[in-house]
């Protein structure tokens, strides 16, 4: 997406973000199959030209959403600590990967919440959730990891932790709402206290 697409104006009051954002509200309240192209135009006060004119289909609509989701947990694993870390622990990495799915999901909230409800009836779905298994599984390799440094207890599987640690964070999206007594940094806080804590060895 250049950064022309993403800024251009169509019709009065929605740029491509600002249409984007209203169709992932839409897919999450409907279900994607069963929100139309007319249904977005009568919420957006738009013709169906006109958000045609930011996307060349619904499915578009559906990858964007879904990549900006995606691309955001993967840059916290791809980068998880900063430079001057780069020896630190296998455990130190998995804390901070925890860490950052929480911020992300908290940013990405509608995109992330979004993604969590695909079942690959479309290709776009599909693809989402290749990527999905692809970032689950080097989670279970950082898991593993920090298993193998005995730093987190061996008797449990790591894919099993794995699951069970992001199936926690996936949770917030059917509670957390937006300026609530906890933001991220609370959030991320009572997420390792419960993931890790419990899983260290003593």
């Amino acid at each position: 997406m250049s950064e022309m697409q993403s800024t251009r104006r169509g019709r009065p009051g929605y740029d491509q973000q600002g249409i984007l954002a209203v169709a992932v509200a839409a897919f999450n309240e409907h279900g994607y199959d069963a929100t139309s192209i007319g249904m977005l135009a009568e919420r957006l006060g738009l013709s169906k030209s006109a958000i045609y004119h930011h996307f060349g289909s619904k499915d578009q609509i559906l990858d964007l959403a879904l990549d900006a989701a995606l691309s955001g947990l993967e840059a916290v694993v791809d980068d998880p600590l900063p430079a001057s870390a780069v020896e630190a622990s296998a455990v130190a990495r998995l804390e901070h990967v925890l860490r950052g799915a929480v911020h992300v999901l908290i940013a990405q909230l509608p995109a992330v919440t979004l993604l969590l409800r695909v079942r690959g009836n479309t290709e776009v779905e599909r693809r989402a959730l290749t990527r999905r298994r692809a970032f689950d599984r080097r989670i279970t390799a950082l898991v593993s990891e920090a298993q193998a440094e005995g730093a987190l207890r061996a008797d449990m599987d790591a894919s099993v932790v794995a699951r069970l640690t992001f199936g926690m964070i996936n949770s917030i999206v059917e509670w957390y709402r937006p300026g609530g007594r906890e933001g991220a940094d609370r959030l991320a806080d009572d997420v390792v206290a419960i993931a890790l804590d419990g899983l260290r060895r003593r």
